[in-house]
């Protein structure tokens, strides 16, 4: 299992609900970041933004991803909507083009492992507006800042047409009321978009038992497996049960190692004389199923 960072504290809940899904299927696939970037096409630094929360991966890139790892994509573009619409205003959506020189189709691990970083990382502050710079895109920046413009200009012309349409359609809705002795009626606001809240996580059940002396909670019989604030799974629901059953609430059982989760483990390794860390490890397995 990796050893992930922690997830910005501002991150909205659906995109951190899509990081952590995208981060468990990278760590079930057992690739290392280079390794997924030359099977998905999109480089390693985009995708050490994307599993770092800090930047909303596109929808080719979490299709590519669901590909690569055996994973029914359906659901998984479902959550991608969702965060989708809480990153409005910071991340723009749009797929970044792919690497240059993706790996062909039977190349072999080592030589994915091969696979060159993009020049176009290089030129950042070269890009425009807020799509995300991967690929060979920078040579053509400046193009694409002119085809920004045109598009912008376009979409403005046509939102004043419909503006000045509705004013003059309006207009003779009122006047004709008024030549009726009728008053016209108050124009109605459009009803709210809604969101579809995203697909339930998986659920976990706590079955505590005592077996040899032993408390298992049904969701792992690990002893040793190393989980901290930013994992997810089902050892992290296993050590969420059993501190539950300890008296040290973690909030949840999600299966999502967070903020609150964390702290009851500081708790229970205080209590514990355990190094407090709010890392899971081996000591303090111990002391959660002694």
């Amino acid at each position: 299992m990796s050893r992930w960072k922690g997830l910005p504290a501002e991150l909205d809940p659906s995109a951190r609900n899509l990081v952590v899904r995208l981060r468990r299927l990278k760590d079930h696939s057992g690739l290392s970041l280079r390794q997924l970037a030359a099977r998905t096409g999109y480089s390693t630094s985009s995708w050490e933004r994307y599993l770092g929360g800090r930047s909303l991966p596109p929808r080719e890139a979490v299709e590519a991803l669901a590909s690569v790892t055996g994973e029914d994509p359906t659901r998984l573009l479902a959550v991608w909507e969702v965060a989708a619409e809480a990153w409005s205003g910071r991340t723009a959506t749009a797929p970044a083009a792919p690497v240059a020189g993706a790996v062909r189709a039977g190349a072999s691990a080592g030589e994915q492992d091969q696979a060159p970083e993009p020049a176009a990382e290089t030129c950042r502050a070269g890009s425009v507006g807020l799509v995300d710079p991967v690929g060979p895109a920078c040579a053509g920046a400046e193009p694409a800042r002119g085809r920004a413009f045109h598009v912008a200009v376009a979409a403005g012309v046509v939102a004043v047409a419909l503006t000045a349409s509705a004013v003059v359609v309006l207009a003779g809705r009122v006047g004709t009321e008024d030549a009726r002795g009728t008053a016209a009626p108050p124009a109605s606001s459009a009803a709210p978009a809604t969101v579809s809240p995203p697909p339930d996580l998986p659920a976990y059940t706590c079955r505590v038992e005592r077996i040899d002396g032993l408390w298992y909670a049904g969701q792992s019989t690990t002893r040793d497996a190393i989980v901290a604030n930013g994992y997810a799974g089902p050892e992290v629901a296993e050590a969420q049960c059993l501190l539950s059953r300890a008296g040290y609430s973690p909030g949840d059982i999600d299966g999502i190692f967070g903020p609150v989760t964390e702290r009851a483990v500081k708790r229970l390794q205080a209590e514990a004389d355990l190094v407090v860390d709010g890392i899971v490890g081996p000591h303090t397995w111990g002391a959660l199923r002694g």
